[in-house]
């Protein structure tokens, strides 16, 4: 019985031995329902089919207990964790800067970059920085800001809608959901 001694330490699930409650609710290997009994007698139980018993609701009255096979339950959460990891995406907010009298081709300009953006799934942060006399003419700001907004309204939505902050008028962008 030198397997009875091996515990494996775990510092989010309390297993055998680590279970010190008078009464828990056991829940079979088969995911039926075994009542509720002392933590001695489901410990027993768990030994007597080489099974682990792990507390999986510690904060229910009372605690619930399962009948498991702790390694194996363990490789397949680290298994589940691995795949959401894979499976996220980090989103990046790239920057594109207007100015307030941009051209008509530097504009188009920067909105093809900024549907480049979108397409791989980031953010734009759009932004024009007011020089000297411009401070007067917030308007024309706005004027840029929505024309670049509907140029864009097909791939995007206004995340944030434009706002002065200092020198500086902010809008952000953030892809449409795709359709499916």
């Amino acid at each position: 019985m030198f397997w009875r001694c091996l515990t494996i330490s775990s510092k989010e699930l309390q297993i055998n031995e680590e279970i010190r409650d008078r009464e828990v609710r056991v829940i079979g290997p088969d995911g039926a329902q075994m009542g509720v009994m002392s933590s001695q007698k489901a410990l027993e139980m768990a030994f007597a089919q080489n099974l682990d018993l792990v507390k999986i609701a510690p904060q229910a009255t009372p605690p619930v207990c399962k009948i498991i096979d702790y390694g194996k339950f363990r490789f397949e959460q680290a298994k589940r964790e691995k795949e959401a990891r894979k499976n996220q995406r980090v989103v990046d907010i790239k920057e594109v800067r207007l100015s307030l009298n941009i051209d008509t081709h530097d504009f188009e300009t920067k909105a093809g970059h900024a549907m480049r953006f979108l397409k791989e799934g980031n953010k734009v942060k759009v932004s024009i920085r007011f020089r000297g006399r411009e401070m007067g003419h917030p308007e024309q700001g706005y004027e840029v800001m929505k024309r670049f907004a509907a140029a864009l309204e097909e791939v995007a939505n206004v995340e944030k809608p434009a706002k002065l902050e200092g020198r500086n008028m902010l809008m952000f962008l953030a892809a449409k959901p795709a359709k499916s």
